[in-house]
């Protein structure tokens, strides 16, 4: 039998950058981009908070689950207002690590709560259906640039 601690640090494979959102103003309709520069105060043309909220991350396989939870048929990744969507790896796991997407390194800090807006958004119990698959906070340690289509990996 293998040890927790191994366990631990065994993924199946790299993850993926699936989609790049940036939000030019507090509130504005999130824009979808091909490629981003992310800096120390996260990316780049995006109102977000420098610091432990520099960059927000969606993990891809909640979206059904949250759809599901709020009663609608698909959930277009943009309402949610996460930044970075990425699917196959699973970023709770990558908590104790931090992850690199290309060139960047992100260290996961918190948990992304769902704010009231996500009632608006998704209609009643949009904010119950997104706690627990909000998705993650990360401060940047590394800058750099980032594509779709970029493999996510442990920062071992």
């Amino acid at each position: 039998m293998r040890p927790l601690a191994e366990l631990r640090r065994s993924f199946a494979g790299p993850g993926r950058l699936d989609w790049i959102g940036l939000r030019p103003a507090r509130k504005a309709v999130l824009v979808p981009v091909e490629r981003a520069r992310i800096t120390t105060d996260g990316l780049d043309g995006d109102h977000g908070r420098p610091g432990k909220r520099a960059v927000t991350l969606l993990q891809a396989e909640h979206l059904p689950v949250i759809a599901a939870l709020a009663g609608r048929e698909d959930l277009p990744r943009d309402l949610l207002r996460r930044n970075l969507v990425i699917s196959g790896i699973n970023l709770s796991a990558l908590r104790e690590f931090g992850l690199r997407i290309g060139t960047v390194r992100l260290a996961v800090e918190v948990p992304c709560a769902p704010c009231s807006r996500m009632e608006q958004v998704l209609g009643p119990g949009g904010y119950s259906a997104l706690r627990g698959h909000g998705g993650w906070c990360c401060s940047v340690l590394e800058p750099g640039e980032i594509s779709l289509g970029d493999p996510v990996s442990p920062d071992f």
